[in-house]
Parts: C-alpha cells; structure tokens; sequence
C-alpha cells in the first residue's frame, strides 16, 4: 500500500473517530459475509458504529486522542464499535452479541471506558452495570419516593386535624334535632 493511500486510510479513520473517547475493540475474522452483515444490521439498530481498521492505521489516526491507549500493543485484525446510548448500553449489546453462537466467531478484546483501558472479563463486569436510563429512573424513584412520603404524612396529620376542627365546628346531633323540633 502507498504512503498516499495509507495517508487518505488514516484521514478517514480520523474523521470517523473524531469525538470518540469511549470504543470497544473486537474480533470479527471468521465470519461469514451473511453473518456480518446480520451483526452490522443489529448494532446499528442499536446506534452502534462498526469499523474495520489496520491497526498500524488506526495507532496513527488516533494519536494524540483519547483512543489511543486503546490500540496499544494490539496484534492481528480488529473492528472498532462505538455509540449507543452510553457506554453501558454499548458493552451490553456487544456483550451480549458475543455470547450469541450464530456470531461465533465475534469476540471481545479489549476496551476504554473513561480513559481506561479494560480486559474482556472487565468489559462482562461493565455489562452488568445499569444503564444511564436505568440510573435515571432509579434517581427520580428515590426522589419521587421521599417527596411522596413527606405528602403522605402532611396529608395525614392534616386530614386527621381537618376532621377533628370539622367536629368541633359542627353543633352536636343532639342539638340539631332539638332545634329542627323547636322550629
């Protein structure tokens, strides 16, 4: 390959990446055409980019970025996934992908997550974490829930103290009759 095609590669692999600090690094060699285009049609599905890169390529274009501890001491081809949600929703996909016998051949090799680069076995811990959704209705539950507390028992003492002040404004039942018997 020519020095002006590696250079163009490595533009585009920089344009692609740009605004990326969080990928995950994987293994797609083996498989079928049909079965790589069924894995691209459900990570998209997902909002999950797929790029195959040369590696030597990639180190280049991902110089100086937050990306880089991720192609450190990688041999052999790889593909680069990111997007999604978070970076949660996006291990859990590729996760899950991974374990799915008809993607054999798929496999994770390594990660980076806020600037740290994680094994496959910490990726699968990652994978089991809540997502961003998740976290979010967890905190507006936990929110909701006090506030709901506090309502119900000001509501509570104050239903109560609104009945016994209706009591006491209210004459008797007896003096009601005697004078309804009176008129």
């Amino acid at each position: 390959m020519s020095k002006y095609v590696k250079a163009l590669i490595t533009e585009a692999y920089r344009k692609r990446l740009a605004g990326v600090s969080e990928a995950i690094l994987v293994n797609v060699i083996g498989m079928k055409a049909n079965t790589t285009v069924k894995l691209r049609s459900q990570l998209r599905q997902k909002g999950i980019n797929l790029l195959v890169v040369k590696n030597s390529l990639a180190c280049r274009a991902t110089a100086g970025t937050p990306l880089a501890a991720l192609f450190e001491g990688i041999s052999g081809p790889c593909a680069i996934c990111w997007g999604g949600d978070d970076i949660v929703s996006l291990t859990k996909e590729v996760v899950r992908l991974a374990k799915d016998d008809q993607f054999k051949p798929f496999q994770v090799r390594a990660g980076l997550v806020a600037g740290r680069r994680l094994s496959p076995e910490q990726l699968e811990e990652v994978s089991k974490w809540p997502t961003r959704q998740e976290l979010l209705s967890m905190l507006s539950g936990q929110i909701i829930g006090v506030g709901g507390r506090i309502s119900a028992q000001l509501l509570g003492v104050g239903g109560r103290l609104a009945s016994q002040i209706e009591k006491l404004a209210s004459p008797p039942a007896e003096e009601t009759g005697a004078q309804g018997a009176q008129g």
